[in-house]
């Protein structure tokens, strides 16, 4: 492992670009979201996660950006559905026992979190001198 301070991870323009695309559409559907534009924020879905699939594509060479970026995938899956739930009134129906349709959004972002769980407790620590494991 190095311990070179000046080391850097470089991201071509275009992924950059791409990245601070993303983070626009997103904020549009959560702020669509939160003032309960349901047209605006169902159809800021489908660019959000789609980039999001893109970017953890791009990435799928390094271990820890394709964990990262597939986690920011599930939950932005997990943010739109309970999005969806609101919208359309059904987050507080009971689906089996006490759990309702907005709590199962905890299933991606759980996903999301043992994926993270997966990287950073059992991958990093194995390979750690593998200077792409940040």
């Amino acid at each position: 492992m190095s311990n070179n301070k000046n080391e850097f991870y470089n991201i071509p323009i275009a992924y950059r670009k791409m990245e601070n695309l993303h983070i626009v559409f997103w904020l549009f559907k959560d702020i669509a979201w939160c003032m309960f534009w349901k047209p605006l924020g169902i159809i800021m879905i489908i660019p959000t996660l789609a980039i999001s699939i893109i970017i953890a594509w791009r990435t799928r060479q390094i271990f820890s950006e394709l964990c990262h970026n597939i986690a920011i995938t599930v939950w932005i899956s997990a943010n739109s559905f309970w999005m969806c739930s609101e919208f359309f009134g059904v987050d507080n129906h009971i689906v089996f026992g006490t759990i309702t349709v907005k709590q199962l959004a905890m299933i991606p972002f759980v996903t999301g979190v043992l994926i993270l769980a997966y990287y950073y407790l059992w991958y990093k620590p194995r390979h750690q001198k593998d200077a792409l494991t940040l």
